[in-house]
């Protein structure tokens, strides 16, 4: 997909080779950095370069773009991700129903690079959408909205994305109540059956938890999602094949560590270079 301003899908293309290949310390460094100022905030939603990965002239029905996305199993698996990983219960310590914020940031930024691409709204706040509204929804406003406001006003990935900028941990807190749920939770298209929570916050440990496979970067030298289990780590020309960008943000469990903020160190210049790089070479082929 093309437009006047870019090349859509090498630009996705561009930012899943990004999150893949960069350790999530730098990567999530710049996503999810902890501001003070506008500056700083604006600096991080442009993470992305909206302007091509992101915005579109015209704004489709979020319900219609569901759909889009549902078509493919990549994008659709990693939607069904999101909302198991970031379903917000505000009776939990964290405010997470699976007290897990970095399973619930790796299924945000495993967003990225397909239809649903999120990014910040604005650049005062923490809320995120992906590119659709709610206009023209007749007598499923209610379900699109439902839809919609899962990312505007997600408790769970914003204190999974302020825990990570302040680099705080979970467990310091103390729950008054833990969260149990007898019934399935349904959020909008999708039914996620609820699992029993452990002990308060010993899941959300984002410097330690142990993510899923296709995690370790390191075990693969850098490469692209080519290992030995293909059929859990997709390469780019899998993703091609669907003709949707496949997911992201393939990390390692050391590379977790949270900067203090979104001030560029000497660490981050090579990585912003990279980035700018990749994108740059998207943004100036055009279809």
């Amino acid at each position: 997909m093309s437009n006047e301003v870019c090349n859509r899908r090498k630009c996705h293309k561009a930012l899943r080779q990004f999150f893949d290949k960069v350790p999530a310390k730098h990567s999530y460094g710049m996503l999810f950095c902890s501001c003070r100022d506008i500056a700083c905030t604006e600096r991080r939603r442009q993470t992305i370069v909206p302007v091509c990965s992101y915005e579109e002239r015209d704004k489709p029905n979020c319900l219609n773009l569901q759909d889009s996305c549902k078509t493919n199993y990549i994008c659709r698996s990693r939607l069904a991700d999101f909302f198991t990983n970031c379903q917000p219960e505000s009776r939990s310590v964290s405010s997470c129903l699976k007290e897990n914020y970095a399973d619930c940031l790796l299924a945000y930024s495993g967003l990225i690079g397909t239809v649903m691409t999120p990014n910040y709204i604005d650049s005062s706040s923490l809320s995120v959408a992906p590119w659709c509204d709610c206009s023209n929804s007749g007598n499923d406003l209610e379900e699109c909205s439902k839809f919609l406001n899962f990312f505007k006003d997600n408790t769970c990935l914003k204190n999974a994305i302020q825990a990570f900028g302040n680099g705080s941990d979970v467990t310091v807190w103390q729950p008054a109540l833990p969260a149990q749920t007898t019934t399935a939770t349904t959020t909008t298209a999708f039914r996620v059956k609820n699992k029993p929570l452990g002990p308060a916050g010993s899941e959300n440990e984002i410097p330690t938890h142990v993510l899923p496979p296709c995690a370790n970067l390191q075990a693969q030298k850098l490469k692209s999602n080519v290992s030995g289990s293909t059929h859990l780590c997709l390469s780019d020309r899998d993703y091609e094949k669907d003709g949707l960008a496949g997911p992201s943000s393939h990390i390692t469990t050391k590379s977790m560590a949270a900067p203090p903020s979104c001030g560029l160190s000497p660490l981050l210049v090579p990585v912003v270079t990279a980035l700018s790089t990749l994108l740059s070479l998207s943004l100036a082929e055009t279809s």
